[in-house]
């Protein structure tokens, strides 16, 4: 695996792609994962290659975007561009920690990337400052889903695809509100652990979970 210099700080001026531009002939990839900070629900990451003929207009940082406007592009990236989509699950986030997890998932992303692109890509931006260990040269950016075209189109892949299992899952765990929080602890969520105590999609290893498993036992309502 070769590294490029680690830790990359790009100015913001809004997604861009003259990372991709500048790697002449290589296939370029961009990852970037959602969900490290949730109580529950897995982490989710995304590794999209971009169609530089046809680029969807609006790609941004997901997290400055609405949801119908994330939902919107997330379509139109999928019809557009090559995308693998990876998961490290709550036990592996449990067994690991959530970096780990978060670094698992973005290798299972790019691994899928390949297989419908029939090779490694030659180059992965990566969001964040630590490696996954990828078989391609990484270039790791700070606040790359804000800079990089590719890590954005990544970014919203992955805060859709993820938002989309939460709401799949409210349905069968009624009263957390993941439909609306997404496994993140909010006031509602955290009361809701302490009426209803966790559920399998709870991380034990985060410390309200911890906590919630010490206190008196969940009342049945």
């Amino acid at each position: 695996m070769n590294v490029l210099p680690q830790g990359v700080d790009i100015a913001h001026t809004g997604p861009h792609l003259r990372l991709e531009r500048e790697a002449v002939g290589q296939i370029v990839v961009g990852v970037d994962e959602a969900g490290r900070g949730p109580l529950a629900g897995p982490v989710v990451a995304a590794a999209v290659v971009l169609d530089l003929g046809q680029i969807p207009d609006g790609i941004d940082d997901s997290k400055v975007l609405k949801e119908g406007q994330r939902e919107a592009l997330f379509a139109l990236i999928q019809q557009t561009a090559t995308v693998g989509v990876g998961v490290g699950s709550v036990e592996e986030i449990d067994r690991l920690n959530i970096l780990q997890a978060s670094l698992l998932a973005m290798r299972r992303a790019v691994t899928a990337l390949a297989w419908r692109l029939g090779r490694m890509p030659d180059l992965a931006l990566v969001d964040g400052n630590r490696s996954p260990r990828l078989a391609c040269t990484e270039r790791l950016i700070v606040g790359g889903d804000a800079t990089s075209t590719s890590i954005a189109a990544a970014s919203i892949i992955a805060k859709v695809t993820r938002d989309r299992l939460m709401v799949r899952l409210a349905e069968h765990h009624a009263g957390f509100g993941w439909e609306h929080n997404r496994g993140y602890g909010t006031a509602h969520h955290r009361l809701a652990l302490t009426l209803l105590g966790p559920t399998p999609h709870h991380r034990r290893s985060f410390a309200p979970i911890r906590q919630t498993a010490h206190e008196q036992p969940p009342l049945s309502l």
